[in-house]
């Protein structure tokens, strides 16, 4: 069976304390966003290791510790090219991005789940980094979705650190905790 495409718009978590994983992304202090970020890394860091078969699924339409493991890897990399793009341009408008037909077409469910998970080490570090070296004065540059969503540096880092906890919440069962 395959998976349901998520089709939320998951932008209310800038509003609101997630029900699901428990984070509120409206907490942490801006100065506080980098060292989450290696926070949320280093978590992730005990996942695929910890687990006895990384790539089952626990039903059938539940993605795998893997496969969650692969999106957040990815999800880092295109955060921190997305941030990338807000400093180096004027209101840049993001590409979409199909995260299901990336797990389908990087099939997802077979990767290597030890280079997964330096992957996904070096990913989420490299977006901790990113959100270190932002400038004070650089952290309200926009940039927008396809559909309009609109967000600072400092409201898309919020917003995309909520993804890494809630998934982490999905393969642990362990809501977030400051």
């Amino acid at each position: 069976m395959e998976i349901a495409p998520d089709t939320k718009d998951w932008t209310w978590v800038l509003e609101e304390q997630c029900p699901e994983c428990g984070f509120d992304c409206r907490k942490p202090r801006r100065d506080e966003l980098a060292a989450l970020a290696w926070s949320v890394a280093e978590r992730w860091s005990e996942v695929l290791p910890g687990s006895a078969e990384p790539a089952r699924r626990p039903s059938p339409e539940v993605w795998s510790p893997l496969e969650y493991a692969c999106h957040v890897r990815d999800v880092s990399a295109l955060a921190t090219y997305r941030v990338n793009l807000m400093l180096d341009e004027d209101d840049p408008l993001f590409a979409n991005w199909d995260q299901d037909a990336t797990a389908i077409d990087e099939h997802y469910e077979v990767q290597d789940p030890s280079t997964v998970n330096n992957d996904l080490a070096d990913r989420c570090r490299e977006f901790a980094e990113r959100l270190a070296s932002v400038p004070d004065d650089a952290w309200s540059r926009e940039g927008r979705r396809g559909d309009g969503a609109r967000f600072t540096i400092e409201s898309f880092a919020r917003y995309l650190l909520h993804d890494p906890i809630h998934h982490l919440t999905d393969v642990t069962g362990v809501r977030w905790s400051d």
